[in-house]
């Protein structure tokens, strides 16, 4: 057996067999469904079968977690969220929003394989093609293997392949004084004057057919110019002209609402459930207004909402 395999089975004590085996037949072992997007239409989620997950999970701990990630990605990395993500951009008076097409599914096998080759992350090529194997899904109704929403290897790998487009576009938009992020397929350029931007925009679709891989296309329909006139918004957070990056008036509103429903017993279990979710989110981005709602509906119905999210943590550990 390789040492990919060897490697693999010390990690998560399966025999080298069954991780060999498990390796090979991987592509195919996904369940497929949509869910509803927030904002309209369909997401296709792929759930790796357990055990494939697993062998995921420990590849990614091994070999993925060792590879570089540009700095400006800033989804999928341990200490970072969205609010690093909003806040870099929070003292800036113009921002550029736009937005890969199909990111995941645009990012392939061969984009590994051939990254495996420039970098030597493995040893041989089957130990490549093995690797390509675990980490991509090869879905019913096409021959080429794509990256899975819903694989736990996607979100590093994503942010991996993506390290010489990162590089590239942070080097032009330091040539213009531009700061820029990207989370996931979701990119962000800001600057004090809006006509920094105007070249950043023209020079992304010559970037994309520059770069070695992966070859993805920008959602035309989804990009955005915004100045500090209007509500500037990055990854779901509102940035204030005064620098701060809060959770915005509307989600305030609803908290309100729903908090002070659950402080008089008329929210049902789900609710709750829901409710305490958006607590701990509130918590982490901007925990001033969490105190303002134990103030107004009692730091005892905070502190239940509280103990529900980490009751349910325990619950679904998965």
């Amino acid at each position: 057996m390789s040492g990919l395999v060897r490697s693999l089975a010390i990690e998560t004590g399966l025999p080298e067999s069954t991780v060999h085996r498990i390796m090979l037949s991987a592509p195919v072992r996904y369940k497929t469904y949509q869910i509803n997007k927030r904002n309209g239409g369909k997401r296709t989620i792929s759930q790796p079968a357990r055990e494939v997950k697993y062998l995921q999970r420990a590849f990614t701990k091994l070999y993925l977690d060792n590879c570089p990630i540009h700095e400006a990605a800033t989804a999928y990395r341990p200490g970072l969220s969205i609010l690093d993500n909003a806040a870099a951009h929070s003292n800036s008076g113009s921002i550029l929003k736009m937005d890969f097409s199909d990111f995941f599914p645009s990012i392939k096998k061969s984009d590994w394989v051939r990254y495996c080759e420039i970098q030597r992350v493995l040893e041989t090529a089957e130990e490549i093609e093995l690797s390509a194997s675990l980490l991509f899904q090869k879905p019913k109704d096409s021959r080429t293997r794509r990256l899975a929403i819903g694989a736990p290897s996607s979100p590093t790998l994503s942010n991996i392949l993506m390290l010489e487009f990162d590089t590239l576009v942070a080097e032009f938009c330091e040539e213009d004084d531009v700061t820029y992020t990207r989370y996931a397929d979701d990119l962000t350029f800001s600057a004090p004057r809006s006509w920094n931007l105007r070249s950043i925009e023209r020079k992304i679709p010559g970037i994309l057919r520059r770069i070695s891989f992966p070859r993805l296309t920008v959602h035309e329909g989804k990009t955005r110019h915004v100045t500090s006139k209007y509500q500037r918004t990055v990854t779901g957070l509102t940035l204030a002209n005064d620098g701060k990056v809060t959770i915005g008036k509307a989600r305030k509103r609803v908290l309100h609402a729903t908090t002070h429903a659950a402080s008089l017993g008329k929210l049902n279990p789900k609710e709750m459930q829901k409710l305490a979710g958006m607590l701990a989110f509130v918590n982490s981005v901007e925990p001033t207004f969490l105190r303002v709602l134990a103030r107004r509906y009692g730091s005892e119905t905070i502190s239940h909402l509280q103990q529900i999210v980490v009751k349910d943590r325990t619950k679904y550990p998965d």
